[in-house]
């Protein structure tokens, strides 16, 4: 009976030592190469989805809280560049209206200015060269080392008559 049972459970070659040797051999090697995956990927970042993919397991429960522990990491990273995003635009929109009520400032302006040539333009003496604003604008350059538009001089020029 012990005689068939040993031939059931091993199966046919359950007497074979070469074999049962090899069988040692494969599980030390699996177990050695288990024991390494398991030290690299403790000394690697914990945080890499990878540790959860190459890990190796005991039990169900033991992958269960450990993807559950990367899951609320990734989690908190994902409500950080949230955040950090809804900032960002918080952000810009601020500095949007900021320019667009620059902008708004800036066309008053020079609706102003405009309003205000138009009013004293008729009021230049003809013979000076600023009764002409379209050649005053022609002649203007602007300066990029100081910032600023340089203006030709006003000049009178006065006719004689012979």
């Amino acid at each position: 009976l012990q005689m068939l049972e040993r031939q059931v459970v091993g199966g046919e070659q359950a007497e074979n030592k070469d074999l049962q040797e090899k069988h040692k051999r494969r599980k030390k090697y699996a177990d050695e190469r288990r024991m390494q995956l398991v030290s690299a990927l403790q000394q690697s970042n914990e945080d890499s989805s990878e540790w959860v993919l190459l890990n190796v397991y005991d039990s169900i429960q033991e992958e269960v809280r450990a993807k559950s522990k990367l899951l609320e990491k990734m989690q908190k990273k994902l409500r950080a560049a949230e955040t950090e995003i809804k900032d960002l635009q918080s952000e810009f929109e601020l500095e949007k209206v900021d320019y667009l009520g620059t902008i708004r400032r800036l066309e008053r302006d020079l609706l102003l200015f405009q309003q205000l040539l138009d009013r004293v333009q008729p009021l230049i003496r003809r013979d000076c060269n600023y009764s002409n604003l379209e050649k005053i604008k022609c002649e203007s350059v602007w300066d990029e080392e100081n910032g600023c538009w340089k203006i030709p001089e006003p000049v009178i020029q006065k006719t004689r008559l012979p």
